[in-house]
């Protein structure tokens, strides 16, 4: 019987470089993806004029990678993240859209890419809720939005929690609607 042990470092992590030069961030992201063995899993402009490569795998391959991306963004980076064992729930909705239960809808509005991902990590983190969507600066001016749904109590402590873990001067907004609307899941696309 072969018996697997866990390695803490060979975890599931995602991991991201937000860059201010578009032709920076297609030089970061090859030398990312040389750097270690990850999954790319977006990699492309956003408004307004930014670049940003989103990475999984394990920890340190995506520590190195990264760290290849930081190392080589110069003057262009504008923030990164490595996130280990993010919350399964963050990388399903990294995929697309959820459906959501409706009680209460949390929406975490940031400033970057980075601390969008991080406040939704720390969100799911917190409490029972479901995540429904989560926009990365596309169509946004290069901010970050998260929307998320469960009864009132769990969606007012994630809400704290998120806005506690993306940062300072990155908080662009955060609104709690209790009993929303059924036509607002429609109005959220």
């Amino acid at each position: 019987m072969t018996v697997l042990v866990h390695h803490p470092s060979t975890g599931p992590a995602l991991g991201l470089v937000e860059l201010c030069s578009i032709a920076r961030g297609v030089f970061v992201c090859d030398a990312m993806a040389k750097r270690a063995s990850v999954e790319l899993i977006r990699a492309r402009t956003v408004h307004p004029g930014k670049y940003f490569v989103l990475i999984r795998g394990g920890v340190d391959e995506v520590s190195e990678s990264v760290k290849a991306g930081v190392d080589s963004g110069g003057d262009a980076l504008i923030d990164h993240l490595v996130l280990p064992y993010p919350h399964q729930e963050l990388s399903d909705v990294l995929d697309g859209p959820r459906d959501p239960r409706l009680d209460a809808v949390g929406v975490l509005e940031t400033y970057s890419i980075a601390s969008i991902i991080r406040g939704a990590d720390a969100a799911l983190k917190a409490a029972e809720i479901s995540a429904r969507s989560i926009r990365l600066a596309d169509d946004l001016g290069g901010k970050g939005c998260f929307v998320f749904f469960g009864q009132l109590h769990d969606v007012q402590e994630a809400m704290s929690a998120g806005a506690a873990a993306v940062g300072d001067g990155l908080l662009a907004g955060n609104e709690i609607i209790a009993n929303p609307h059924p036509d607002l899941i429609d109005a959220l696309g």
